[in-house]
């Protein structure tokens, strides 16, 4: 005689086809965006060396129609720190102060992606068009982030415990 046999979901596990897909806190997904964004800003810088005449022209003590000096590469410096700044700053800060920066450094960097199409030529119009839309398309991602950080409420259980506390404290 077969004794019945009851099954629990701890039994039965879900099926190889269903993946599990967490929540992920707004922290890391903006600091894993800034992070793709750094790295892309490097190698997109790295790639232009490949263009030619640009090794010849830094060689020359110039670039982009500008003299290479310590207060260029200061300026240089301070645009590359501030998104690598913002890795740490994603994970670290208060979330009103996060999402406020966010918004701000993230606006303020689509010029600064765009820029690095000045002064291109028409034959590297793709490559520029390819990898300003993809380091915009990241920036559009971060201000959407921190724009629908989402709000804690409490719920109705914990608003009345507070109320009730509040009362016994007048």
């Amino acid at each position: 005689m077969r004794t019945p046999q009851f099954h629990t979901a701890l039994e039965n596990p879900p099926s190889q086809s269903t993946l599990e897909d967490l929540r992920r806190p707004v922290q890391a997904k903006l600091a894993a965006a800034w992070t793709s964004l750094m790295f892309l800003v490097i190698y997109i810088d790295y790639f232009h060396l490949y263009q030619p005449g640009e090794i010849d022209e830094i060689r020359g003590g110039v670039i982009f129609e500008f003299d290479i000096s310590g207060t260029l590469m200061s300026i240089f410096f301070a645009i590359i720190a501030i998104p690598a700044l913002m890795v740490m700053l994603s994970m670290t800060l208060p979330a009103r102060v996060n999402r406020a920066t966010n918004l701000v450094v993230a606006a303020l960097y689509i010029p600064v992606m765009v820029f690095n199409a000045a002064g291109a030529s028409w034959d590297w119009a793709f490559y520029y068009g390819l990898t300003i839309g993809v380091e915009v398309l990241i920036l559009a991602f971060i201000l959407r982030s921190a724009w629908t950080w989402p709000r804690h409420t409490a719920s109705p259980a914990i608003l009345a415990a507070s109320l009730d506390r509040a009362g016994q404290r007048t």
